[in-house]
């Protein structure tokens, strides 16, 4: 065996200037958003479309992703104490989002979008899902930066041995405590969102799938949460109430989803849709 375990020593603080702070999350999120930008703007150019309208479909993107991620983690997760101390709601450097949360909150802006900009609500979303898998592969990056949301110990050889008090380590100078070897479930995550905008990037320039208005969604909603329910049980509890759950909070709220998209991609093969309705 060559490794016994990997120590992972990154800082999650890019770098520090004066009061400012960069965090390598801070960075991924940002970096992700203007890659899928880039993408959404070369599938609209393909379609036919001017790229120039991806710029507002992004700006509620962004807020739908912050809103809703903020908020699923309040209500999934401690809605008792977020609802009475609604104040802490608006404290996100505290920590607390919630992929599934912004899952819904992009769905609900896409559909403002769609409706403003007058394009196919499923069209959208069958062509917004290939640029928003690598966004989801670099914020589980920034996860990875940042020593969180990781797995139960493992002997495997590419265990991580991530900082427990990671706050103190790289900001007040503490001495890191390290866990055990665990499973880096960022990684997990990471590379099934990566796989998964391959396929469907592949799908969508290789075949006639986006004729199929809905199936490219439903695929990725598969993909994306069927990957999140199974590496769940390799993941600690986010939250202590978990701890007695037979399916974690996590594999609960994507159940729905994995539902709604072998739905849609049931829906979407058994009768074929044209590319665009009125899309100008």
């Amino acid at each position: 065996m060559l490794l016994d375990a990997i120590t992972w020593t990154a800082d999650p603080v890019l770098f520090t200037w004066g009061p400012v702070q960069l965090r390598w999350y801070a960075l991924m999120f940002i970096v992700g958003f203007m890659l899928g930008g880039w993408i959404m703007e070369r599938i609209y150019a393909r379609e036919g479309l001017n790229p120039d309208r991806v710029a507002s479909l992004f700006l509620w993107c962004f807020v739908g992703t912050l809103v809703g991620a903020r908020l699923g983690h309040c209500l999934f997760y401690d809605p008792d104490y977020y609802l009475a101390n609604p104040i802490e709601i608006f404290k996100t450097w505290k920590g607390g989002l919630a992929s599934h949360g912004g899952t819904i909150g992009v769905i609900t802006c896409v559909w403002i979008y769609s409706r403003r900009d007058k394009l196919p609500f499923l069209w959208v979303l069958d062509r917004l899902c290939i640029a928003v898998a690598p966004v989801a592969f670099l914020i589980r990056m920034g996860n990875l930066f940042n020593h969180e949301i990781y797995g139960h110990e493992t002997d495997l050889p590419w265990g991580f041995r991530f900082i427990e008090n990671v706050s103190a380590w790289s900001e007040r100078g503490a001495d890191p405590i390290f866990t055990a070897p665990s499973h880096p479930t960022q990684l997990y995550e990471g590379l099934a969102y990566l796989l998964t905008f391959a396929v469907l990037m592949w799908l969508y320039c290789r075949t006639q799938a986006p004729r199929r208005t809905g199936l490219l969604f439903g695929l990725f909603l598969v993909c994306i949460f069927l990957s999140r329910f199974l590496i769940e049980f390799v993941k600690n509890d986010q939250e202590a109430f978990e701890a007695d759950m037979l399916l974690n909070m996590g594999q609960l709220l994507s159940i729905p989803f994995i539902l709604a998209g072998c739905w849609l991609m049931w829906r979407a093969s058994s009768r074929p849709s044209p590319t665009r309705d009125g899309a100008q």
